[in-house]
């Protein structure tokens, strides 16, 4: 007997969700860091937001901060995403996050105070991970223990909850929702993490019992936020609807790419948007990096082009450039152009973001690190090795400033010639177009590239042509 023939099976919208990314209707962009964290990505995103229908976080915890300052008014951020502030946009708090209850809980209730709609727009993974006051403990203690090199973390135990999620002996918050499982857990956890901190840092010990208590309760009240979001946001994709990734941190930040060991506990790159979300790599359409004129770091570790002098003071001081979350002030130094393109290469940026152009204009030469040496040689490598930066020589090359105001500037042919001299060479040396100029902490001053808003114009055609609001 023949076989017949193999039936045609039409494919239907819900193949999607299995990795035909395909069929799906829906524009994705990943914003990035370029550099070390703290670009003014905050802004960047409360920006571009008004283009896309979901904002969904897929780093870091609450050790990251964004400043968006609306109509005067400034919201620091910690671990909702900034599409909050959008009232028709969703908010999302993809697996990869780790999440402090607490924190959340209190970032809700300030966000509520001040008018914002968190109630049915903002959603949590229940596969995220859960930070635990032994978390804090074992970070504090282990941060500050004698011979230790110190990384400059927050202290928030972000790093510990991470290590847990990667033994295989976290609590996710699907597990936070289940009290006989949290109180389990809490008393093995707390078990084993005081004998800990009590041997090697003779650290007090934390109550379980009341551990609990206060947990449940939260517990309780997170629940109205948690929900599968990888199915949210797939689905989301495949109704039309556009999602923008909200990266933490920066690149040479990331746990795999960055300055390691001075680096953060998770993916700060674009390819943590689809491990910390859920959403296939084939759903990624663009990703755009973010990059201040100048360049920064808080903490330890490498940093080649640091001014260590009156230039590096007054870049501070203008920039204002004290830790969002933590009030630090920051190390400031020169763009670094070889940084900057290692950052194009590991993410696949396209279109880049330079913020904070107006924290130069009081300079009569700007210098730029264009290049390296190391023993006298010239490399286009980046060390993997945090000392090899010690024998870094950067090669500059100084740029005419424009010693005039630039601040809340909105139209690219309105900047000074130098000004456009200099975006014009940082853009021609990255390899990335330049599609957005940040010129003053305010949404409103900020200069849209015509190229980038026709593209964003192309996302908001296609959400309306599938009949979706944001």
């Amino acid at each position: 007997m023949q076989p017949g023939p193999v039936p045609v099976v039409e494919a239907t919208r819900h193949d999607s969700v299995y990795g035909d990314s395909f069929l799906r209707k829906g524009h994705t962009a990943v914003i990035v860091g370029a550099q070390w964290g703290d670009e003014g990505k905050g802004k960047i995103v409360d920006v571009l937001s008004e283009n896309f229908s979901i904002v969904a976080r897929y780093a870091g915890g609450h050790n990251a901060g964004h400043t968006v300052i609306i109509n005067r008014t400034k919201f620091v951020l910690q671990l909702v995403p900034c599409g909050v502030l959008r009232p028709q946009c969703r908010s999302v708090i993809g697996n990869g996050v780790v999440l402090d209850p607490m924190a959340f809980l209190k970032e809700v209730g300030a966000l509520r105070q001040a008018g914002v709609k968190v109630d049915g727009s903002l959603f949590v993974s229940n596969r995220a991970h859960v930070i635990l006051p032994y978390h804090r403990m074992i970070e504090l203690a282990s941060e500050n223990a004698p011979g230790r090199v110190k990384i400059g973390t927050t202290s928030r135990g972000i790093g510990p909850a991470y290590e847990d999620k990667m033994g295989r002996r976290g609590l996710r918050v699907a597990d936070l929702l289940d009290l006989k499982l949290l109180k389990t857990h809490i008393d093995n956890a707390c078990h084993e993490k005081n004998m800990i901190a009590h041997a090697l840092f003779n650290s007090e010990p934390l109550d379980p019992d009341k551990m609990y208590q206060e947990y449940a309760e939260a517990s309780a009240k997170i629940a109205p936020f948690v929900t599968d979001t990888a199915a949210l946001l797939n689905e989301a994709l495949d109704d039309g609807q556009s999602v923008a990734f909200e990266g933490a941190q920066g690149t040479m930040l990331d746990i795999d790419h960055g300055t390691y060991p001075f680096v953060t506990s998770s993916s700060a790159t674009s390819g943590g948007a689809a491990i910390g979300t859920g959403v296939p790599p084939t759903a990624i359409d663009t990703v755009i990096g973010v990059t201040k004129a100048y360049c920064t770091r808080v903490g330890g570790g490498p940093f080649p082009s640091e001014a260590l002098d009156a230039a590096g003071d007054q870049l501070r001081a203008r920039g204002n450039e004290y830790g969002a979350v933590t009030g630090r002030p920051r190390r400031c130094g020169w763009l670094d152009l070889p940084l900057l393109r290692y950052a194009g290469m590991i993410n696949g940026i396209s279109w880049l973001v330079v913020t904070k152009l107006d924290v130069l204009d009081e300079l009569a030469e700007i210098p730029v690190c264009v290049g390296y040496k190391i023993d006298g040689r010239s490399t286009r490598e980046i060390p993997a090795h945090a000392s090899g930066y010690d024998a870094i020589e950067c090669v500059y090359q100084t740029m005419p400033g424009w010693r005039t105001s630039t601040q809340g500037i909105t139209h690219l042919d309105k900047l000074p010639e130098a000004a456009r001299e200099y975006l014009t060479f940082l853009e021609k040396e990255s390899g990335a177009r330049i599609g957005m100029v940040s010129t003053g902490p305010g949404r409103e001053q900020t200069i849209l590239v015509d190229d980038f808003a026709a593209h964003l114009k192309s996302l908001t055609e296609r959400k309306a042509a599938a009949g979706v609001e944001c």
